[in-house]
């Protein structure tokens, strides 16, 4: 069923994933997201729905400066900076010790994120960027969540092994820089460059994901997005029963890590789903 894996932080416990799903809490401080955009873009609002996620049982922050939604606005590297340094540092001067990966395609903003308090790089392009990026997750020997983003993708590619392709790439850029092959977190990124039929077939076929890198964990990251507004016709705000239903199934194909917007009901669905695939915990009833 699920793959165990431990993967070391440098500053914190290392992140266990197994059987037990972790619940990623987004926290965009951005103007113009998708879903939450303009919410919790200063330090406090951010301060406070961080601690709400915590509250409501997210183990790792995401913490995100520019919406890579399509047709947003491209962000310089000061003003992503000038995001997301503040909110890092605040949560970090508010005691949280929670860990906290930096949602960023931009080495620089990885970098200086790292040095106030970041754990994880979380990159949209998988490696594939900027060079830098790799080898500044190699310096300090951070995780990286590995997205899937191939814009050459067509409605005719065929999802699973050309995402295995791409994946085999990204391994080789962080073998070269140094980065062991055991600190990649692999997100298929789910909406990016990708038909409605194509984010359906992969969460259909995760497991098979899973057997060509099964020495890697596995993130889903789905919550909210066209995939499911598009099928159900309706806003962001009105998909939390279909990010559900997602959730569910990406964790009975294998799923070890879930980014979220909506902490407590996810929580709740892994929850069950986990005691339904092995069994509910002894509690003499």
């Amino acid at each position: 069923m699920h793959s165990s894996h431990t993967i070391a932080l440098a500053n914190r416990p290392p992140l266990v994933l197994g059987r037990r799903a972790l619940v990623m809490g987004i926290l965009n401080v951005t103007p113009d997201s998708f879903s939450d955009g303009g919410q919790h873009d200063g330090v406090a609002a951010a301060l406070a729905h961080a601690q709400a996620m915590l509250a409501e049982g997210a183990d790792i922050i995401d913490v995100g400066g520019e919406s890579t939604r399509p047709g947003g606005a491209p962000v310089g590297v000061q003003e992503e900076l000038d995001r997301v340094i503040p909110v890092i540092q605040a949560l970090r001067s508010a005691g949280i010790a929670t860990p906290i990966s930096i949602d960023t395609y931009k080495p620089l903003v990885a970098d200086q994120a790292i040095q106030a308090g970041a754990d994880i790089i979380n990159d949209v392009n998988g490696l594939q960027g900027p060079p830098e990026m790799a080898e500044i997750a190699a310096l300090y020997q951070a995780p990286v969540i590995a997205m899937h983003w191939d814009r050459s993708w067509t409605a005719q590619t065929e999802p699973l092994p050309a995402m295995a392709d791409y994946f085999h790439s990204t391994l080789a850029i962080a073998k070269r820089a140094g980065l062991p092959r055991e600190k990649l977190i692999l997100d298929p990124g789910f909406g990016f460059a990708k038909s409605l039929k194509q984010n359906y077939t992969i969460l259909r076929q995760l497991a098979d994901l899973r057997i060509d890198f099964p020495d890697l964990a596995l993130l889903v990251g789905t919550s909210r997005k066209s995939m499911i507004g598009k099928l159900l016709d309706n806003e962001p705000q009105e998909r939390l029963p279909g990010t559900l239903a997602t959730t569910a199934l990406g964790y009975a194909m294998g799923g070890h890590i879930f980014r979220v917007h909506d902490v407590r009901a996810n929580s709740d669905v892994l929850r069950v789903s986990e005691a339904t695939l092995y069994g509910p915990p002894d509690t003499g009833n």
